[in-house]
């Protein structure tokens, strides 16, 4: 399936990897690189999150990512937007519940000097 998207698509797919491999390594200065300095992060409450209070969280443990497994990607690529939708388990502590979260994360990102960077994701369940 994944050998069917193009350059641009693979190259979405794996900032977006990144972004998860990062949030497990607790590696902030790791995500700050690949996400846009107004980043928000929507929670399936509906909240969003400054990029600036996630990282924190992150730092701190109040939000904990264990391992994630992927269910299905759908990317698409306009120039330099683009648009990821990822489905996975995630296995996360977040704020006090342990969860395997069935969760489907919807992320805007632009190509700036032939770099992808992550606008912002939005969380829901699926």
């Amino acid at each position: 399936m994944e050998n069917d998207f193009s350059k641009a698509e693979r190259e979405v797919l794996e900032v977006a990897r990144e972004l998860t491999r990062l949030m497990i390594a607790r590696d902030i200065e790791g995500m700050n690189a690949i996400v846009d300095k107004d980043f928000t992060l929507t929670h399936i409450t509906g909240y969003v999150q400054p990029k600036k209070e996630w990282f924190k969280e992150v730092e701190t443990e109040s939000m904990k990512y264990y391992a994630a497994k992927v269910v299905k990607n759908v990317i698409e690529v306009e120039g330099n937007k683009a648009q990821f939708i990822g489905q996975n388990i995630l296995d996360a502590r977040i704020w006090g519940t342990r969860n395997h979260w069935r969760l489907q994360q919807t992320m805007q990102l632009e190509k700036r000097n032939g770099t992808w960077i992550i606008l912002n994701s939005v969380a829901k369940t699926f």
